[in-house]
């Protein structure tokens, strides 16, 4: 296992047609991989208690989220993770929360929607392979 420490926290919810990002502010946070054959990691986010009521909805109403994390330095790139609430404890005046996830790959995203765009615009066939080598 591996473990970082947990820079930012964003939740990603969609309802209906819109993505909203519930931005947390973090006390601290470690987030681990455990390297196992499910290649999950467990994100441990350490907050306020005003994000009690968020987290709990989330937990009841959906199960899975997704989340991004910005692991070891705000200038990173955030990772995105397909995760579960497995856990929120009471600290005084803070929670901690723990999530189980896989990571998803934002190269493989970003490629996807490089095709959608240029599809989107009208390119097939050889006019379409041709502005995606431009693009990459």
């Amino acid at each position: 296992m591996k473990t970082f420490k947990l820079k930012s926290l964003k939740i990603k919810e969609s309802v209906k047609d819109d993505l909203f990002h519930h931005d947390i502010e973090l006390m601290d946070g470690l987030i681990i991989n455990r390297e196992d054959e499910k290649n999950r990691w467990i994100t441990e986010a350490y907050m306020d208690k005003r994000y009690y009521d968020l987290i709990h909805r989330l937990r009841e109403e959906r199960d899975e989220l997704m989340i991004e994390v910005k692991i070891t330095k705000e200038s990173n790139s955030p990772a995105t993770f397909i995760s579960k609430i497995i856990s929120i404890n009471d600290i005084g005046e803070h929670i901690n929360v723990l999530f189980m996830g896989t990571i998803i790959d934002q190269r493989i995203q970003n490629i996807e929607q490089m095709l959608r765009d240029l599809i989107n615009q009208g390119y097939h066939g050889e006019e379409l392979l041709t502005q995606f080598k431009a693009l990459i």
